[in-house]
């Protein structure tokens, strides 16, 4: 390694990572630390992922005294026959039923009132009943208890507020052992609202912006354990508004489709709506439901419009709804051949997706990996997406245009993923000191959590990289184009990387980069370790997250990414469709500009064709063994799981 890596530590392709895409939490110490002179008083809260013949256990200590708990060990014993396989956060032993567990080092000091997580993976066959003791320091805990059920009952999914109007918030909350509830705490997305200590748990607030608003109750029960509800889409209107459901239709020809209508707000006298086509397919009519009455008692009772095709013609017609005092509802109908099953059933799938009642997307318009609160995959939680979910984005606002005709969505999906996924010059800052000639410095990829961090090795080759001047030419810059691979959309973790800053913090509502990486050849969501992608050593160790990976002497602060090639390559399939499907429509200029940036992300993609380090493709054992490339030689042709780029946050250390 030259000098100049003490200074960065990472280049272009970073190496500070052995595996990408998943790197476990598990152990980096080994022994255990005496335990604390004064008795330990502690919960253990137990909870499993259980797919019949194996699962994941899920352990919460929680230190319920008054002094610090500085190291610990959890014993347990099963009455089956679970059997041990791997675990994460502490070092993991069975004998017989008997299980131990050794905290890792780093989280084995539990100051009062505070928890901490291990986990690991059994299998088994029979039954598998929870444990029902369990001791910290051999001192019994209050052991196997669940956190509570919690259910947002108030205001529905999908409902409609004006602005400065009480949104009624209500929730159910059940604690479970012969816990009781403490408190339930209402949020839009993560911005707490308010808190209610008392059943029936409810807040009414008026406070809530224009836009689509993510809401949320989390319940805390007695003995410290804690869950939330599955969040409930609404929107708030600067003003009264007529609401449409869906905004979406598709009708083949001599058949007919509906959608319905609502007021946002209570109104104190009768208010009519009139629905009817303003412009497009003159081929599509209203039929039924052209003028409604709604009442101060009926006003959010919805009322069906029809709109009936008739037997030729394709294309998209608007239909407006119209009120005295109200904002209108525009709805999109197209007009689809009577043969087009399909293309039907995909528009009403459609407007299911984007239906903001049905959270799939955050209020920035952020299609989430999931809407669960815990995911067993490279996620971990619902606030999380990757840059698979954005491709698939792509595909789906691909065929929406097929559909229609309509390629404003296609576009404005790509203009949302390059804003909130494709890393900005500022997260990016230290290319241009990047070296082709040294792209690389070798870390070995161990077997097992256990060996790392793995020694960086200078006495291994590399080759060179042989496509940075190609697209330093061609684009006029040192930037990668090409999408990180995943984010925390609603900054859960806190780490505060938003595109364009570092480490802003817990504080930071906008959507942040994250990595989550493995150590050992193993990949799950049990064992990964989520980081900032921008490491100022703000969190984690002396040096951040990096002494979990490499062992060195000294450290940069520094930034780095890592891109899916499945994902991107994905988005750039699909905008060649989208451009095909255009020019088939005579629209190819509609898509063109969208079209370019998709080859520009295609010619970064070259990076996951080439071997990591630029060495030969050959029969050779062993890093050394295996010859450095010396140009385009060292290229396979095949997709890789990954490429990944980095550098120091200083820009005078490159």
């Amino acid at each position: 390694m030259d000098p100049g890596r003490k200074r960065s530590a990472v280049r272009r392709v970073w190496t500070a990572v052995a595996t990408a895409l998943a790197l476990p939490l598990s152990l980096l110490a080994t022994g255990s630390t005496p335990a604390q002179a004064a008795p330990v008083q502690c919960s253990v809260d137990y909870k499993t992922n259980d797919w019949g013949s194996g699962f994941t256990a899920d352990l919460t200590i929680t230190n319920r005294g008054t002094d610090v708990i500085d190291g610990w060990t959890l014993t347990y014993s099963y009455a089956g026959n679970q059997r041990l396989s791997n675990g994460w956060n502490g070092t993991w032993s069975q004998s017989g039923q008997s299980v131990t567990v050794k905290d890792a080092g780093y989280n084995g000091r539990i100051t009062a009132g505070a928890a901490v997580s291990t986990g690991a993976q059994f299998s088994y066959s029979g039954s598998n009943a929870a444990p029902a003791n369990f001791a910290i320091n051999g001192t019994s805990c209050t052991g196997a208890h669940q956190p509570p059920i919690t259910v947002l009952t108030s205001p529905a999914a999908g409902a409609v507020y004006s602005q400065g109007d009480a949104v009624p918030l209500a929730a159910t909350a059940a604690a479970a052992d012969s816990a009781t509830i403490s408190k339930v705490e209402f949020y839009d997305d993560t911005t707490l609202l308010g808190t209610d200590t008392t059943a029936p748990y409810s807040l009414s607030v008026s406070s809530l912006t224009v836009g689509s608003h993510s809401l949320v109750a989390k319940a805390y029960d007695s003995l410290g354990a804690s869950a939330s509800s599955t969040p409930v889409g609404i929107r708030v209107a600067s003003g009264p508004t007529v609401v449409a459901t869906p905004t979406q239709l598709g009708i083949q020809q001599g058949k007919s489709g509906t959608y319905e209508v609502k007021l946002s707000k209570q109104p104190s006298a009768n208010v009519t709506v009139a629905t009817a086509r303003t412009s497009g397919n003159s081929g599509l009519s209203v039929t039924g439901g052209a003028s409604l009455t709604f009442t101060p008692s009926n006003w959010n009772t919805a009322q069906k419009v029809t709109v009936t095709a008739d037997s030729s013609g394709t294309g998209a017609a608007t239909f407006e709804s119209t009120a005295s005092g109200h904002a209108k509802a525009s709805v999109t109908v197209t007009q689809l051949a009577a043969a087009k099953v399909y293309d039907a059933r995909f528009l009403e799938l459609y407007g299911k997706i984007t239906n903001p009642a049905n959270g799939y997307f955050s209020p920035e318009g952020i299609p989430y990996h999931s809407v669960e609160t815990l995911i067993v995959e490279a996620p971990d939680h619902g606030h999380e997406t990757t840059s698979e979910a954005y491709s698939y984005l792509l595909w789906l606002q691909a065929m929406y245009g097929k559909v229609t005709g309509d390629w404003s969505k296609f576009n404005g999906a790509w203009d949302l993923m390059e804003k909130y996924m494709i890393p900005t010059k500022a997260d990016q800052p230290t290319n241009s000191f990047y070296n082709a000639s040294k792209p690389a410095t070798y870390a070995p990829e161990l077997d097992t959590p256990n060996e790392y961090p793995a020694k960086l090795d200078t006495g291994v080759s590399v080759g060179s990289d042989p496509i940075a001047g190609e697209l330093k030419s061609a684009y006029g810059t040192d930037d990668v184009y090409g999408m990180h691979w995943l984010q925390d959309v609603d900054n859960v973790y806190g780490f505060g990387n938003s595109p364009g800053k570092c480490e802003a913090g817990p504080s930071d509502t906008g959507p942040s980069y994250i990595n989550t990486f493995q150590r050992g050849a193993q990949e799950s969501v049990w064992e990964t370790v989520p980081q900032p992608t921008c490491d100022a050593f703000t969190y984690g160790g002396k040096n951040g997250y990096l002494d979990l990976f490499t062992g060195d002497a000294s450290y940069a602060k520094q930034w780095k990414f890592t891109n899916a090639p499945d994902a991107d390559a994905r988005a750039v399939q699909a905008a060649y469709w989208a451009d095909l499907w255009a020019k088939e429509q005579g629209k190819g200029s509609a898509v063109s500009a969208t079209v370019g940036k998709a080859a520009k992300m295609g010619d970064y993609l070259r990076y996951s064709m080439f071997d990591k380090y630029f060495k030969k493709v050959g029969n050779c054992v062993g890093p050394s063994a295996c010859p450095a490339g010396t140009g385009k030689d060292a290229s396979f042709y095949l997709m890789s799981w990954y490429y990944a780029w980095g550098g120091a946050t200083d820009t005078s250390a490159g």
